[in-house]
């Protein structure tokens, strides 16, 4: 059995990007949570060639970036 590098990477990116959403909304920061979005973006792009409604994840990254820009707006005005 051999151990799967991609599949690590993976799963890594996932945990740090529920982690970065989580510490960037405590903070209310819209830097970390655009971070949040750019760590799941690759991982959300392997659900991009399926077939059935795990294509919906693609659109999951959105949500950070939505969050990010509305405190960036909010704390500009």
């Amino acid at each position: 059995m051999e151990f799967y590098w991609v599949g690590l990477i993976f799963w890594f990116l996932i945990g740090a990007s529920i982690l970065l959403f989580i510490w960037g909304l405590q903070k209310k920061s819209w830097k970390i949570l655009l971070l949040s979005g750019i760590t799941l973006i690759l991982p959300s792009m392997y659900f991009f060639g399926a077939e059935n409604w795990f294509r919906i994840l693609v659109l999951l990254p959105l949500i950070s970036f939505f969050l990010a820009y509305y405190i960036r707006r909010k704390a500009t005005s």
